[in-house]
């Protein structure tokens, strides 16, 4: 039996369209998407096939859209009778990962998500936050850029990619007082990232103390198979640990290259990114070019995933 890992995307994923195929040739997920919709008191399912796009792209529908859209397409693999050795989640998808494994129900996720997009949003001052992606540079290059700013704005590490792909975040004016430095000291480029937010930087935390509040109210259990959680970059199963890291991934960096490197050790035959886009198996293929990546977001993808899954080794 071959041993394969899932990957859930974040946020930055979504778009229109998104798992409508999927809806429209399976009746349980259809009632999925409409049971998501009662529960949230929302159409999300509308907002998802039709937008706007600047609706969708609300992190308060963005993150309960990928986290059903990747949840749906997580059924039909378990109806297929396939099933992930380990699991592991970008940002906003460890909470994907974490209903795959069983440790979150789809209701409690969808609004804990909803909420969280929420709170991210008010954390900051709409327009004075801001992402960047840094190409070309070490980790420890960055950082001892991002330490040496004569600054007191703040400007933190947000995701670790995948070689030569970090991403900054922190104040508008930090990240635009940064640029400039990084680019001196060797980065390739610069990208200003289309988000609403400094994510996964110290200025979160204001988001972080209420939605640790929000996450104490919902149950979790230990997880089924190993989630490769974001802030350790290690697998973790106990309700416990699943809880207090959650609460510190929104200040934390993503540290997803240390995941995949950790994952491909434990000896996984593939990566599938389970929901929309590709961005993840884009990722993996940047930081091992020989392990098969499978981006499942249409019925058809989903059919030669499965086809290369049953042949024989």
């Amino acid at each position: 039996m071959k041993q394969v890992a899932f990957m859930f995307p974040g946020q930055g994923s979504q778009d229109i369209g998104m798992g409508k195929e999927f809806y429209e040739a399976y009746p349980e997920i259809k009632e999925m998407y409409q049971e998501t919709d009662r529960v949230l008191n929302l159409s999300l399912s509308d907002i998802m096939f039709n937008g706007p796009k600047e609706t969708l792209t609300a992190t308060q529908n963005a993150q309960p859209a990928l986290l059903l859209s990747s949840i749906a397409v997580h059924t039909l693999l378990l109806k297929s009778e396939i099933q992930p050795v380990m699991a592991v989640g970008h940002s906003l998808g460890e909470y994907s990962a974490l209903v795959a494994a069983g440790a979150i129900s789809l209701e409690d996720a969808v609004q804990l998500v909803q909420t969280r997009g929420k709170l991210m949003e008010e954390a900051f001052p709409s327009g004075k936050g801001a992402m960047a992606a840094v190409l070309g540079l070490t980790v420890e290059k960055v950082k001892e850029t991002l330490s040496a700013l004569e600054t007191d704005e703040i400007v933190d590490l947000a995701n670790i990619n995948c070689p030569g792909q970090i991403v900054i975040s922190g104040s508008k004016e930090g990240i635009e007082q940064a640029t400039p430095v990084l680019k001196e000291n060797g980065a390739k480029r610069v990208l200003p990232l289309n988000v609403s937010g400094p994510f996964h930087s110290r200025l979160m935390k204001a988001a972080n103390e209420k939605f640790a509040g929000k996450l104490g109210a919902v149950s979790i259990t230990d997880a089924t198979i190993p989630v490769y959680a974001n802030v350790t970059a290690s697998p973790v199963t106990k309700h416990e640990e699943i809880k207090d890291l959650l609460i510190q991934q929104l200040y934390s960096p993503v540290r997803f290259e240390e995941s995949i490197r950790n994952m491909i050790d434990k000896g996984v035959d593939a990566f599938v990114e389970v929901g929309n886009g590709k961005v993840l198996s884009g990722l993996v293929k940047k930081i091992d070019r020989t392990i098969p990546t499978f981006a499942i977001q249409n019925p058809k993808s989903m059919e030669e995933f499965i086809t290369w899954y049953r042949e024989e080794t």
